[in-house]
């Protein structure tokens, strides 16, 4: 059984993949570029996922208005943990929260169907002042997985849930430093 508050993920011995959500405008853009470009929003915090169902619960499998095209960002595992390392949960003191410039919180993870599941899975936030690291210095790809959201979305609508899954790569429990394991998991 797994644990209730673990990272999974994509990820290699030098890179995760995280999921974000875009109007077709900023990816578009983005993909152009190689790498993030306006209209994306240097100026607001950005909402990174490694859990691809739970993106595809939160996008409505990229139908939500805003969300249509959904991107697989890779970047270094070295600025993964360097953003953890900043992050204060969401649910910590409010003042601690406004100051912090990385926001970290654990949602219930979602089966292919949208049912959540019984263990967490964590979305981190990208705080102004790190935006342009995260997006210069930690990104090393990004990759368009909207045509794969749509046939898997089609497959999941007609009962192929499991052909569905064999769209997307295999997540596994991303293995943290001991000196991240407290920052993470919510307290009681």
């Amino acid at each position: 059984m797994a644990a209730q508050y673990e990272i999974r993920a994509d990820y290699d011995t030098d890179t995760i993949v995280v999921y974000q959500a875009y109007a077709p405008a900023i990816a578009d853009a983005a993909l152009r570029a190689g790498r993030f470009v306006a209209p994306f929003s240097f100026h607001r915090m950005t909402w990174i996922k490694p859990s691809l169902p739970w993106l595809m619960h939160r996008s409505n499998w990229a139908r939500k208005p805003g969300q249509e095209r959904v991107l697989a960002v890779r970047m270094t595992r070295e600025g993964w943990e360097e953003a953890l390392s900043q992050a204060v949960l969401t649910t910590a003191d409010p003042a601690a929260v406004a100051q912090a410039a990385v926001h970290v919180q654990w949602d219930p993870e979602r089966s292919l169907r949208g049912a959540a599941l019984n263990h967490y899975s964590i979305q981190v936030g990208i705080g102004r002042r790190l935006i342009r690291t995260f997006t210069d210095d930690w990104i090393v790809g990004l990759t368009d997985l909207t045509p794969q959201v749509r046939k898997a979305a089609a497959l999941t609508r007609t009962g192929h849930a499991a052909q569905a899954r064999r769209l997307f790569p295999a997540e596994r429990v991303y293995p943290l430093p001991r000196s991240l394991d407290g920052l993470l998991a919510p307290s009681g």
